[in-house]
């Protein structure tokens, strides 16, 4: 590993990238295959998402994390993992007759239950992706509110697991 610089891989991004790219790992088996790939070429952290594997759209799915997880571990590569702990946090505000209609990319779940599989995993690393946003240029937000934040980073130094500070905007630091 280096040390002097810190290369991080995001293996399969934020969002819908699965249908924008067949490269895009999809599988556990494909995401840690993508993970040592990465730490091999000389990563030192590699920033997970998973994904259904039927769909390959994101999930939030303990099971697919620890797939992951197992298979980067069996590997006995020198490598960071930081899981995402974002997902859950996506809302996507109804048309400007009806902006309480909430459209079908909404997700949204408590903070502690955004952590289900970081409790359960205990990674290096987890995000934790301060404030709320604009994504794309359509009608979705990111949420996390200030009170969010501060739960979720209570829970996460609870753990053990050091948070990478997601910061998307000036105006959240």
């Amino acid at each position: 590993m280096n040390h002097d610089v810190i290369i991080t891989c995001a293996l399969t991004g934020a969002g819908d990238t699965a249908s924008k790219s067949h490269l895009v790992p999809v599988t556990p088996k494909q995401i840690a295959a993508a993970a040592v790939e990465a730490a091999k070429a000389g990563a030192t952290v590699v920033h997970c998402h998973v994904r259904d594997p039927q769909t390959g759209r994101f999930s939030r799915d303990v099971a697919l994390y620890r797939e992951v997880m197992e298979r980067i571990r069996e590997a006995d590569v020198d490598i960071i993992v930081n899981l995402t702990a974002g997902m859950g946090g996506d809302l996507e505000i109804g048309p400007d007759e009806n902006p309480m209609a909430f459209g079908q990319g909404t997700d949204l779940i408590g903070p502690l239950e955004r952590l289900a599989h970081v409790e359960a995993l205990l990674p290096e690393i987890c995000t934790l992706d301060c404030g709320t946003l604009n994504f794309g240029d359509g009608n979705s937000i990111y949420v996390s509110t200030p009170a969010q934040l501060r739960a979720g980073a209570r829970r996460i130094t609870e753990l053990g697991v050091k948070a990478e500070l997601e910061i998307f905007d000036t105006g959240h630091l």
